[in-house]
């Protein structure tokens, strides 16, 4: 039987700081691993997530440099929560000051769900700046993949928890579930907005695992977390994530080249592998991994053994 590997353990950044992006965005940012190592930039779920210490931990630290960052309103990034000037093509620009800023020509884009859809944003518009793609639980951020969490899919699965994310809303405000969160979300009421960031926020907490997590459910209803969670992700979704439909798939031509590794949990509720597999059909230079007993969440041992194997892979080939 096959070892699960599991992350590199007590990793620390070696330096951090805040980067100005204009817009009124800071980003908090940090490095970990060996400085002037192989480069790599991690980008983190959502929208609205954020980085973590269990994120630094998927790379061998003696073999790679990786930049970990906040991306706008997220984090320990500012302001807070912040909707103004925050969409995937401004984000998109970030990255490429923060890796102006490190010095990196080129670098590994590592990414999973929201991330992975970042990751293919960004690297069909510098594929000339990727080395390679890891990317873990795709989203494309088509209508279909919109309309499986919120509107029709999801629900039929994890069907006790779908009532009680809609139960807050009126009947009469479900057929736009996204507009009906985002109203209150973005709204004057306080108390409305934190009971909505909250019931979203557990949504995607039931989604995000194979088996029940309480404990990441508590930490999903946290104000600090649920609050640019939601408000974030509200927003992207309501503008179909700045993209044209189907555009991450229609310019795959623009990956032609880049060698990818996509680890796909085969119960992912949250982005089915119907996605990861369409990707993979216009993407010949990829791997597909299905994990067989996992969902989405990076947490989950068939995980996060496939995302450490796949960056160990490629320190390997660039040594």
């Amino acid at each position: 039987m096959t070892q699960y590997r599991t992350l590199y353990p007590d990793i620390e950044p070696f330096e951090s700081g805040m980067l100005d992006v204009g817009d009124g965005h800071s980003l908090y940012w940090e490095r970990v691993g060996t400085k002037g190592a192989k480069p790599a930039v991690m980008l983190h779920g959502g929208p609205g997530g954020g980085i973590a210490p269990s994120h630094r931990g998927q790379w061998d630290p003696e073999a790679y440099d990786v930049l970990l960052f906040d991306q706008r309103g997220c984090g320990k990034s500012t302001p807070f929560a912040e909707l103004a000037a925050n969409d995937t093509w401004k984000i998109v620009a970030d990255m490429e000051r923060l890796r102006q800023m490190c010095g990196f020509e080129s670098w590994q884009v590592f990414g999973g769900s929201w991330g992975a859809t970042l990751a293919l944003a960004y690297a069909q518009e510098h594929p000339n700046r990727v080395t390679e793609l890891i990317l873990r639980g795709v989203f494309l951020a088509r209508a279909k993949e919109r309309d499986w969490l919120y509107h029709y899919g999801a629900s039929e699965v994890m069907a006790e928890a779908w009532d009680e994310f809609t139960a807050i809303i009126p009947e009469a405000e479900r057929g736009d579930l996204v507009a009906a969160y985002h109203r209150r979300l973005t709204g004057d009421d306080e108390a409305a907005r934190l009971q909505a960031a909250e019931a979203w926020s557990i949504w995607e907490g039931h989604v995000a695992t194979l088996l029940p997590k309480p404990d990441l459910l508590e930490d999903f209803a946290d104000p600090a977390k649920a609050v640019p969670m939601a408000r974030i992700a509200a927003q992207f979704f309501l503008d179909d994530f700045y993209l044209e439909e189907g555009q991450l798939l229609d310019n795959a031509d623009r990956l032609r080249g880049i060698p990818g590794i996509i680890v796909q949990g085969r119960h992912d509720i949250c982005t089915p592998p119907t996605s990861a597999w369409a990707l993979k059909q216009v993407w010949p230079e990829a791997d597909l991994w299905i994990v067989h007993d996992a969902g989405h969440s990076a947490g989950e041992p068939g995980i996060v053994d496939g995302l450490v194997r796949a960056t160990d892979h490629f320190a390997k080939r660039s040594a």
